[in-house]
Formats: structure tokens, sequence, C-alpha cells
């Protein structure tokens, strides 16, 4: 597997992946990630050994030098690969990115999503709040997760 910059050639794949992951709810359309893309996100994907998006993930900051702020926007993975370290690449990629810029991290998350919560919660995130009926239609609950920034000498 590799990770690259998001290629909008994948996007229509991006969309399969959201109506597997996120059917119940309301998944990002074509038209959601090109608007990521245009605003300038932090998009990569996953791929495998043929060239094929098995994952994705977007990242976006905001602020000026000494005052930035990122919000992980997105992060999934095709049901087939999950449980093989894509996830965990792709979030590490996103904050080695945040930490580029010394930013705290945010997210949020489906409080039933266990093995994601997991993930947050082992990469330094801490639950800060809930977000009712966040997810839609189907209602459900988002914890609000954050990581602190990291300056250099932390990440080294």
């Amino acid at each position: 597997m590799k990770l690259a910059p998001l290629r909008r050639k994948d996007i229509a794949r991006c969309v399969e992946i959201e109506k597997q992951l996120f059917a119940g709810d309301d998944p990002w359309s074509a038209r959601a990630f090109h608007s990521e893309l245009d605003a300038g996100g932090y998009y990569l994907g996953a791929y495998d050994d043929e060239d094929r998006l098995v994952g994705y993930a977007g990242l976006v900051s905001v602020g000026r030098p000494g005052d930035f702020e990122s919000s992980v926007h997105t992060i999934g993975v095709d049901e087939a690969y999950q449980g093989q370290g894509v996830g965990t690449a792709l979030l590490r990629a996103l904050l080695a990115q945040a930490d580029e810029l010394n930013a705290p991290v945010f997210l949020e998350v489906r409080t039933d999503n266990d093995r994601a919560v997991g993930l947050y919660e082992r990469h330094g995130f801490t639950r800060i709040g809930v977000r009712k009926r966040y997810y839609q239609p189907s209602g459900a609950d988002a914890y609000t997760m954050k990581r602190p920034a990291r300056t250099a000498q932390e990440v080294r």
C-alpha cells in the first residue's frame, strides 16, 4: 500500500466507499469531494499494489503561523481492507501534516464506532464533548475529540 495525494480521477471510487461505509447516514457526494479538494484541503489516497484506491483521508487547517488549528474531515477505508493498517497509516499522515503546523487536531466520530474511537485514542485524542444526533438521517451521536498540538521536539 502507498499513500499519495488524492487524485480527482479517484473521486468516484471515494463515493463508492462512502456508500459502503455510511449507507445509514449521508455519505459524501462527488461534489463534496471536489469541493474539499478545490478548497485546498490536505487529502490523501491509500492505493493497493494495482494502484486501486482502498482508502482516503482529509485534513483541513485554518489560521496563521503560530495559531493554526486542524480538523480531520474524513477517513474512509474499504471494508475489505479494514484491520490491515490502512486507516492507521492515513491518520498518521494527517497528524504529521498538522504537526508541521504545530496545530491541535479536532474530529467527530460516531459514538458507536469503537474501532475508530480506539484508533484515535491510541494516537493521543481525548473526548471533549458529544454532539447529539450529529449524523443524519440516522440520528447517531458523535464524540468530538481533540489531540493537542505537538511541537517539533515532541514529534521526534
